[in-house]
């Protein structure tokens, strides 16, 4: 079961990292376009003055839940490093059970506002703004899934101890991941040997 959970969250990571090189390319395509059409033709597109900067708040929100998912927001890790490891695990549980909180006022503070965001549309496009900024709702939601599930496994010991430090310097992970596998490899090559 943890593993049909873990690679469907790869996959909905995997499908908002497309969604967000796709928000990369709308701004690309309309602002350069634009710039290029002013410059030589002396027109312009009129939505390219809203579609970037909606899609630019998209791939804001989905970002926040792809650096969620692999632990690449920035934090300060200075104190955390000086406890032992039952002080990370208590810190680390706090900052969950704190992003989660603020997860759940994302929600409810989109929901409150709900109605006023769908009553307002854009000037150009007529859009309504709930397809703008009601992408908060999927982000608040899915970062609190995120953190709820951390907070599960915190609870289940089943958080390893280099987890306990969110701050990742880059390549540590990858090393890691590495230093992981050599070690079972290890481990299995004396087992077998055990037996011969």
């Amino acid at each position: 079961m943890g593993n049909v959970l873990k690679r469907l969250a790869d996959g909905l990571i995997r499908a908002l990292e497309i969604m967000m090189v796709l928000c990369m390319l709308v701004m690309l395509v309309m602002v350069f376009g634009n710039v290029m059409l002013r410059l030589f033709f002396n027109t312009g597109i009129d939505l390219s003055e809203e579609v970037p900067r909606f899609a630019f708040v998209w791939m804001t929100f989905l970002g926040a839940i792809v650096g969620m998912r692999k632990r690449a927001h920035l934090g300060v890790d200075l104190m955390v490093q000086l406890l032992p490891v039952a002080g990370r695990r208590v810190c680390w549980g706090l900052s969950q059970a704190v992003m989660l909180v603020c997860c759940i006022y994302i929600v409810y503070g989109t929901w409150l506002q709900h109605d006023i965001i769908a009553g307002n549309a854009s000037p150009v496009a007529q859009l309504s703004m709930l397809w703008v900024y009601g992408v908060s709702y999927f982000t608040g939601a899915a970062i609190g899934l995120i953190c709820l599930s951390n907070l599960v496994r915190l609870l289940m010991g089943r958080v390893p101890d280099h987890e306990l430090i969110d701050v990742q310097e880059e390549g540590m992970e990858e090393a890691r991941e590495a230093e992981h596998a050599m070690q079972a490899q290890t481990g299995s090559q004396g087992t077998q040997g055990g037996r011969a």
